[in-house]
């Protein structure tokens, strides 16, 4: 059997504008998550590790790691603090950007569930090697790295918030993104420069977009909703789209009755309920 993938590559050409990720069955019955890249294709697992290893019988060198550092404050406490040696955070990036491609590829599939758990699990790898790393650049080269996964985390997490009209619950997530990276740039005393942070921008102006639609104000504010649909009302009668404007007409009724309230104003007809 040859070793030649030429065969797989040419049936999958690479596009450099696109990212091109596709799922496939595994041939041990497993679901298998690929990343075309320009010399070949990336394949991972869907679950735990990217590359299914278990370094020192573990989920992941970070889990390792994590254990080692609880073992030793629970049985060390009177020697010296637990540390990550390059040589450790040198394992920990390289497995930190295995998780990058695989949750990149999560949100070009859409899978915005397992998006969010891959960037969240980056973002715990952030904060271990800042809290224990020997060298500032140590830390510096995977922190560095903390406004885009915040920016990914959140939009994954509020993606699915969003296309289920629940903009309550998603506004939450996204301004808790927004002040995360925020409480990132103060960190490092660029709160000057937050107009400079492209992912901040980006979240921001995603919320913005958010709260253009008339159909996310009216769900965060009734009263918003009321004033909406009697706009809508009264250009459906000025354009005499009568069948429209009756239809505009019960729905304000059926909103003006759980608030305790009906008014209906229009140049056809006339109808007001009051207490």
């Amino acid at each position: 059997m040859s070793n030649d993938i030429s065969k797989i590559l040419s049936e999958w050409p690479y596009q450099p504008e696109e990212v091109l990720v596709r799922i496939v069955a595994g041939d041990d019955g497993r679901r298998k998550l690929q990343l075309r890249i320009d010399l070949g294709i990336l394949q991972m697992e869907l679950d735990g590790r990217p590359d299914g290893l278990k370094p020192e019988k573990c989920d992941s060198w970070l889990d390792y790691y994590e254990h080692r550092q609880r073992t030793h404050d629970e049985f060390r406490p009177d020697s010296p603090p637990f540390s990550l040696k390059p040589d450790d955070c040198a394992r920990l990036w390289r497995e930190g950007v295995q998780y990058y491609h695989r949750y990149l590829s999560f949100w070009h599939l859409d899978m915005y569930e397992l998006c969010a758990r891959d960037t969240q699990r980056n973002l715990r790898l952030f904060a271990f090697v800042c809290a224990f790393a020997e060298d500032d650049r140590q830390k510096m080269q995977f922190d560095q790295w903390r406004p885009y996964v915040l920016m990914m985390h959140t939009r994954a997490a509020a993606m699915p918030l969003v296309l289920k009209k629940a903009y309550r619950e998603a506004f939450r997530a996204i301004d808790s993104g927004i002040e995360g990276i925020r409480e990132f740039l103060e960190e490092y005393h660029q709160s000057h420069r937050a107009e400079e942070c492209v992912e901040l921008a980006s979240l921001e102006r995603w919320r913005a977009e958010l709260l253009a639609h008339e159909e996310t104000v009216a769900a965060l504010d009734p009263q918003s909703k009321m004033q909406i649909l009697r706009q809508k009302l009264e250009r459906a009668i000025d354009a005499e789209e009568f069948e429209d404007a009756a239809k505009l007409r019960d729905e304000i009724r059926s909103l003006g009755e759980k608030s305790g309230e009906w008014r209906v104003e229009s140049g056809e007809g006339r109808g007001e309920r009051g207490e």
